[in-house]
């Protein structure tokens, strides 16, 4: 027999399918829904976040739980030179950019390959389809290859790229560590989404000629929404005749 918190979440989500409850529309509260399926508080948040989980539903701080538009999937093409092979290219995502000055510390300083206290430059980059939140960067750059007039704050992603693109040196190699686990509770609130959900989370080293590294960028896409391809060139050896 299925527990109260399932036969909720299953009435629930049936709502949602048959269109009874519209993508974007609130749910009532907590408490309203708890009175109505005659179950304690815990017992309804507990069926909330099963739909939490399944990304049916999110829930937004000060304002209540709301049923999410279609997640729109990303692709991340591993494998790339540029920073172009990000999750950035589906032009239905907006994207905003945050700028800061920091210095290195802590893993940063053995991912860049530099001295503690090192200055670098941070580009927070959130991407989000309509409202919601969908997939979050953190890029690090050493500050001498950060152009001048970057703004503190922008929503001009490619702009960004572009200008970092054209001072950073040639990259000869790109290393990619990719695994799955739990989201952090600041990647959970940050993206909205249940701490139960796995994410994909992608760390990228760039290096120039001289294995000098000029960008390591963190990225956590929602499991719920993430592809990962990565194709690799089969280089025939000298001498094979390749049929």
């Amino acid at each position: 027999m299925l527990s109260r918190r399932h036969v909720i979440a299953d009435d629930i989500r049936d709502k949602i399918s048959s269109g009874r409850i519209k993508a974007g529309e609130r749910l009532p509260s907590e408490a309203q829904l708890a009175s109505d399926y005659a179950v304690s508080t815990a017992t309804l948040r507990h069926a909330l976040g099963i739909l939490h989980g399944e990304g049916l539903v999110e829930k937004i701080h000060g304002k209540g739980n709301f049923v999410r538009y279609p997640l729109r999937r990303i692709t991340y093409l591993g494998g790339g030179l540029t920073l172009k092979a990000t999750p950035w290219a589906d032009s239905a995502l907006r994207i905003s950019v945050r700028t800061t000055n920091l210095q290195a510390h802590g893993q940063l300083t053995g991912l860049l390959g530099v001295p503690a206290n090192s200055p670098l430059t941070e580009f927070l980059c959130l991407s989000h389809q309509g409202k919601s939140p969908h997939s979050l960067a953190r890029i690090y750059v050493p500050h001498e290859f950060v152009p001048t007039g970057v703004p503190a704050e922008s929503h001009c992603y490619d702009v960004v790229t572009a200008k970092l693109a054209e001072l950073r040196p040639p990259l000869a190699e790109v290393r990619e560590r990719v695994s799955a686990r739990p989201p952090t509770p600041e990647e959970a609130t940050t993206l909205r989404i249940s701490s139960t959900l796995a994410v994909l989370a992608i760390t990228r080293v760039a290096a120039d000629r001289t294995g000098r590294v000029v960008e390591a960028a963190l990225l956590v896409l929602p499991g719920d929404r993430t592809d990962a391809l990565f194709t690799t060139h089969h280089v025939p050896h000298e001498g094979t005749s390749g049929e």
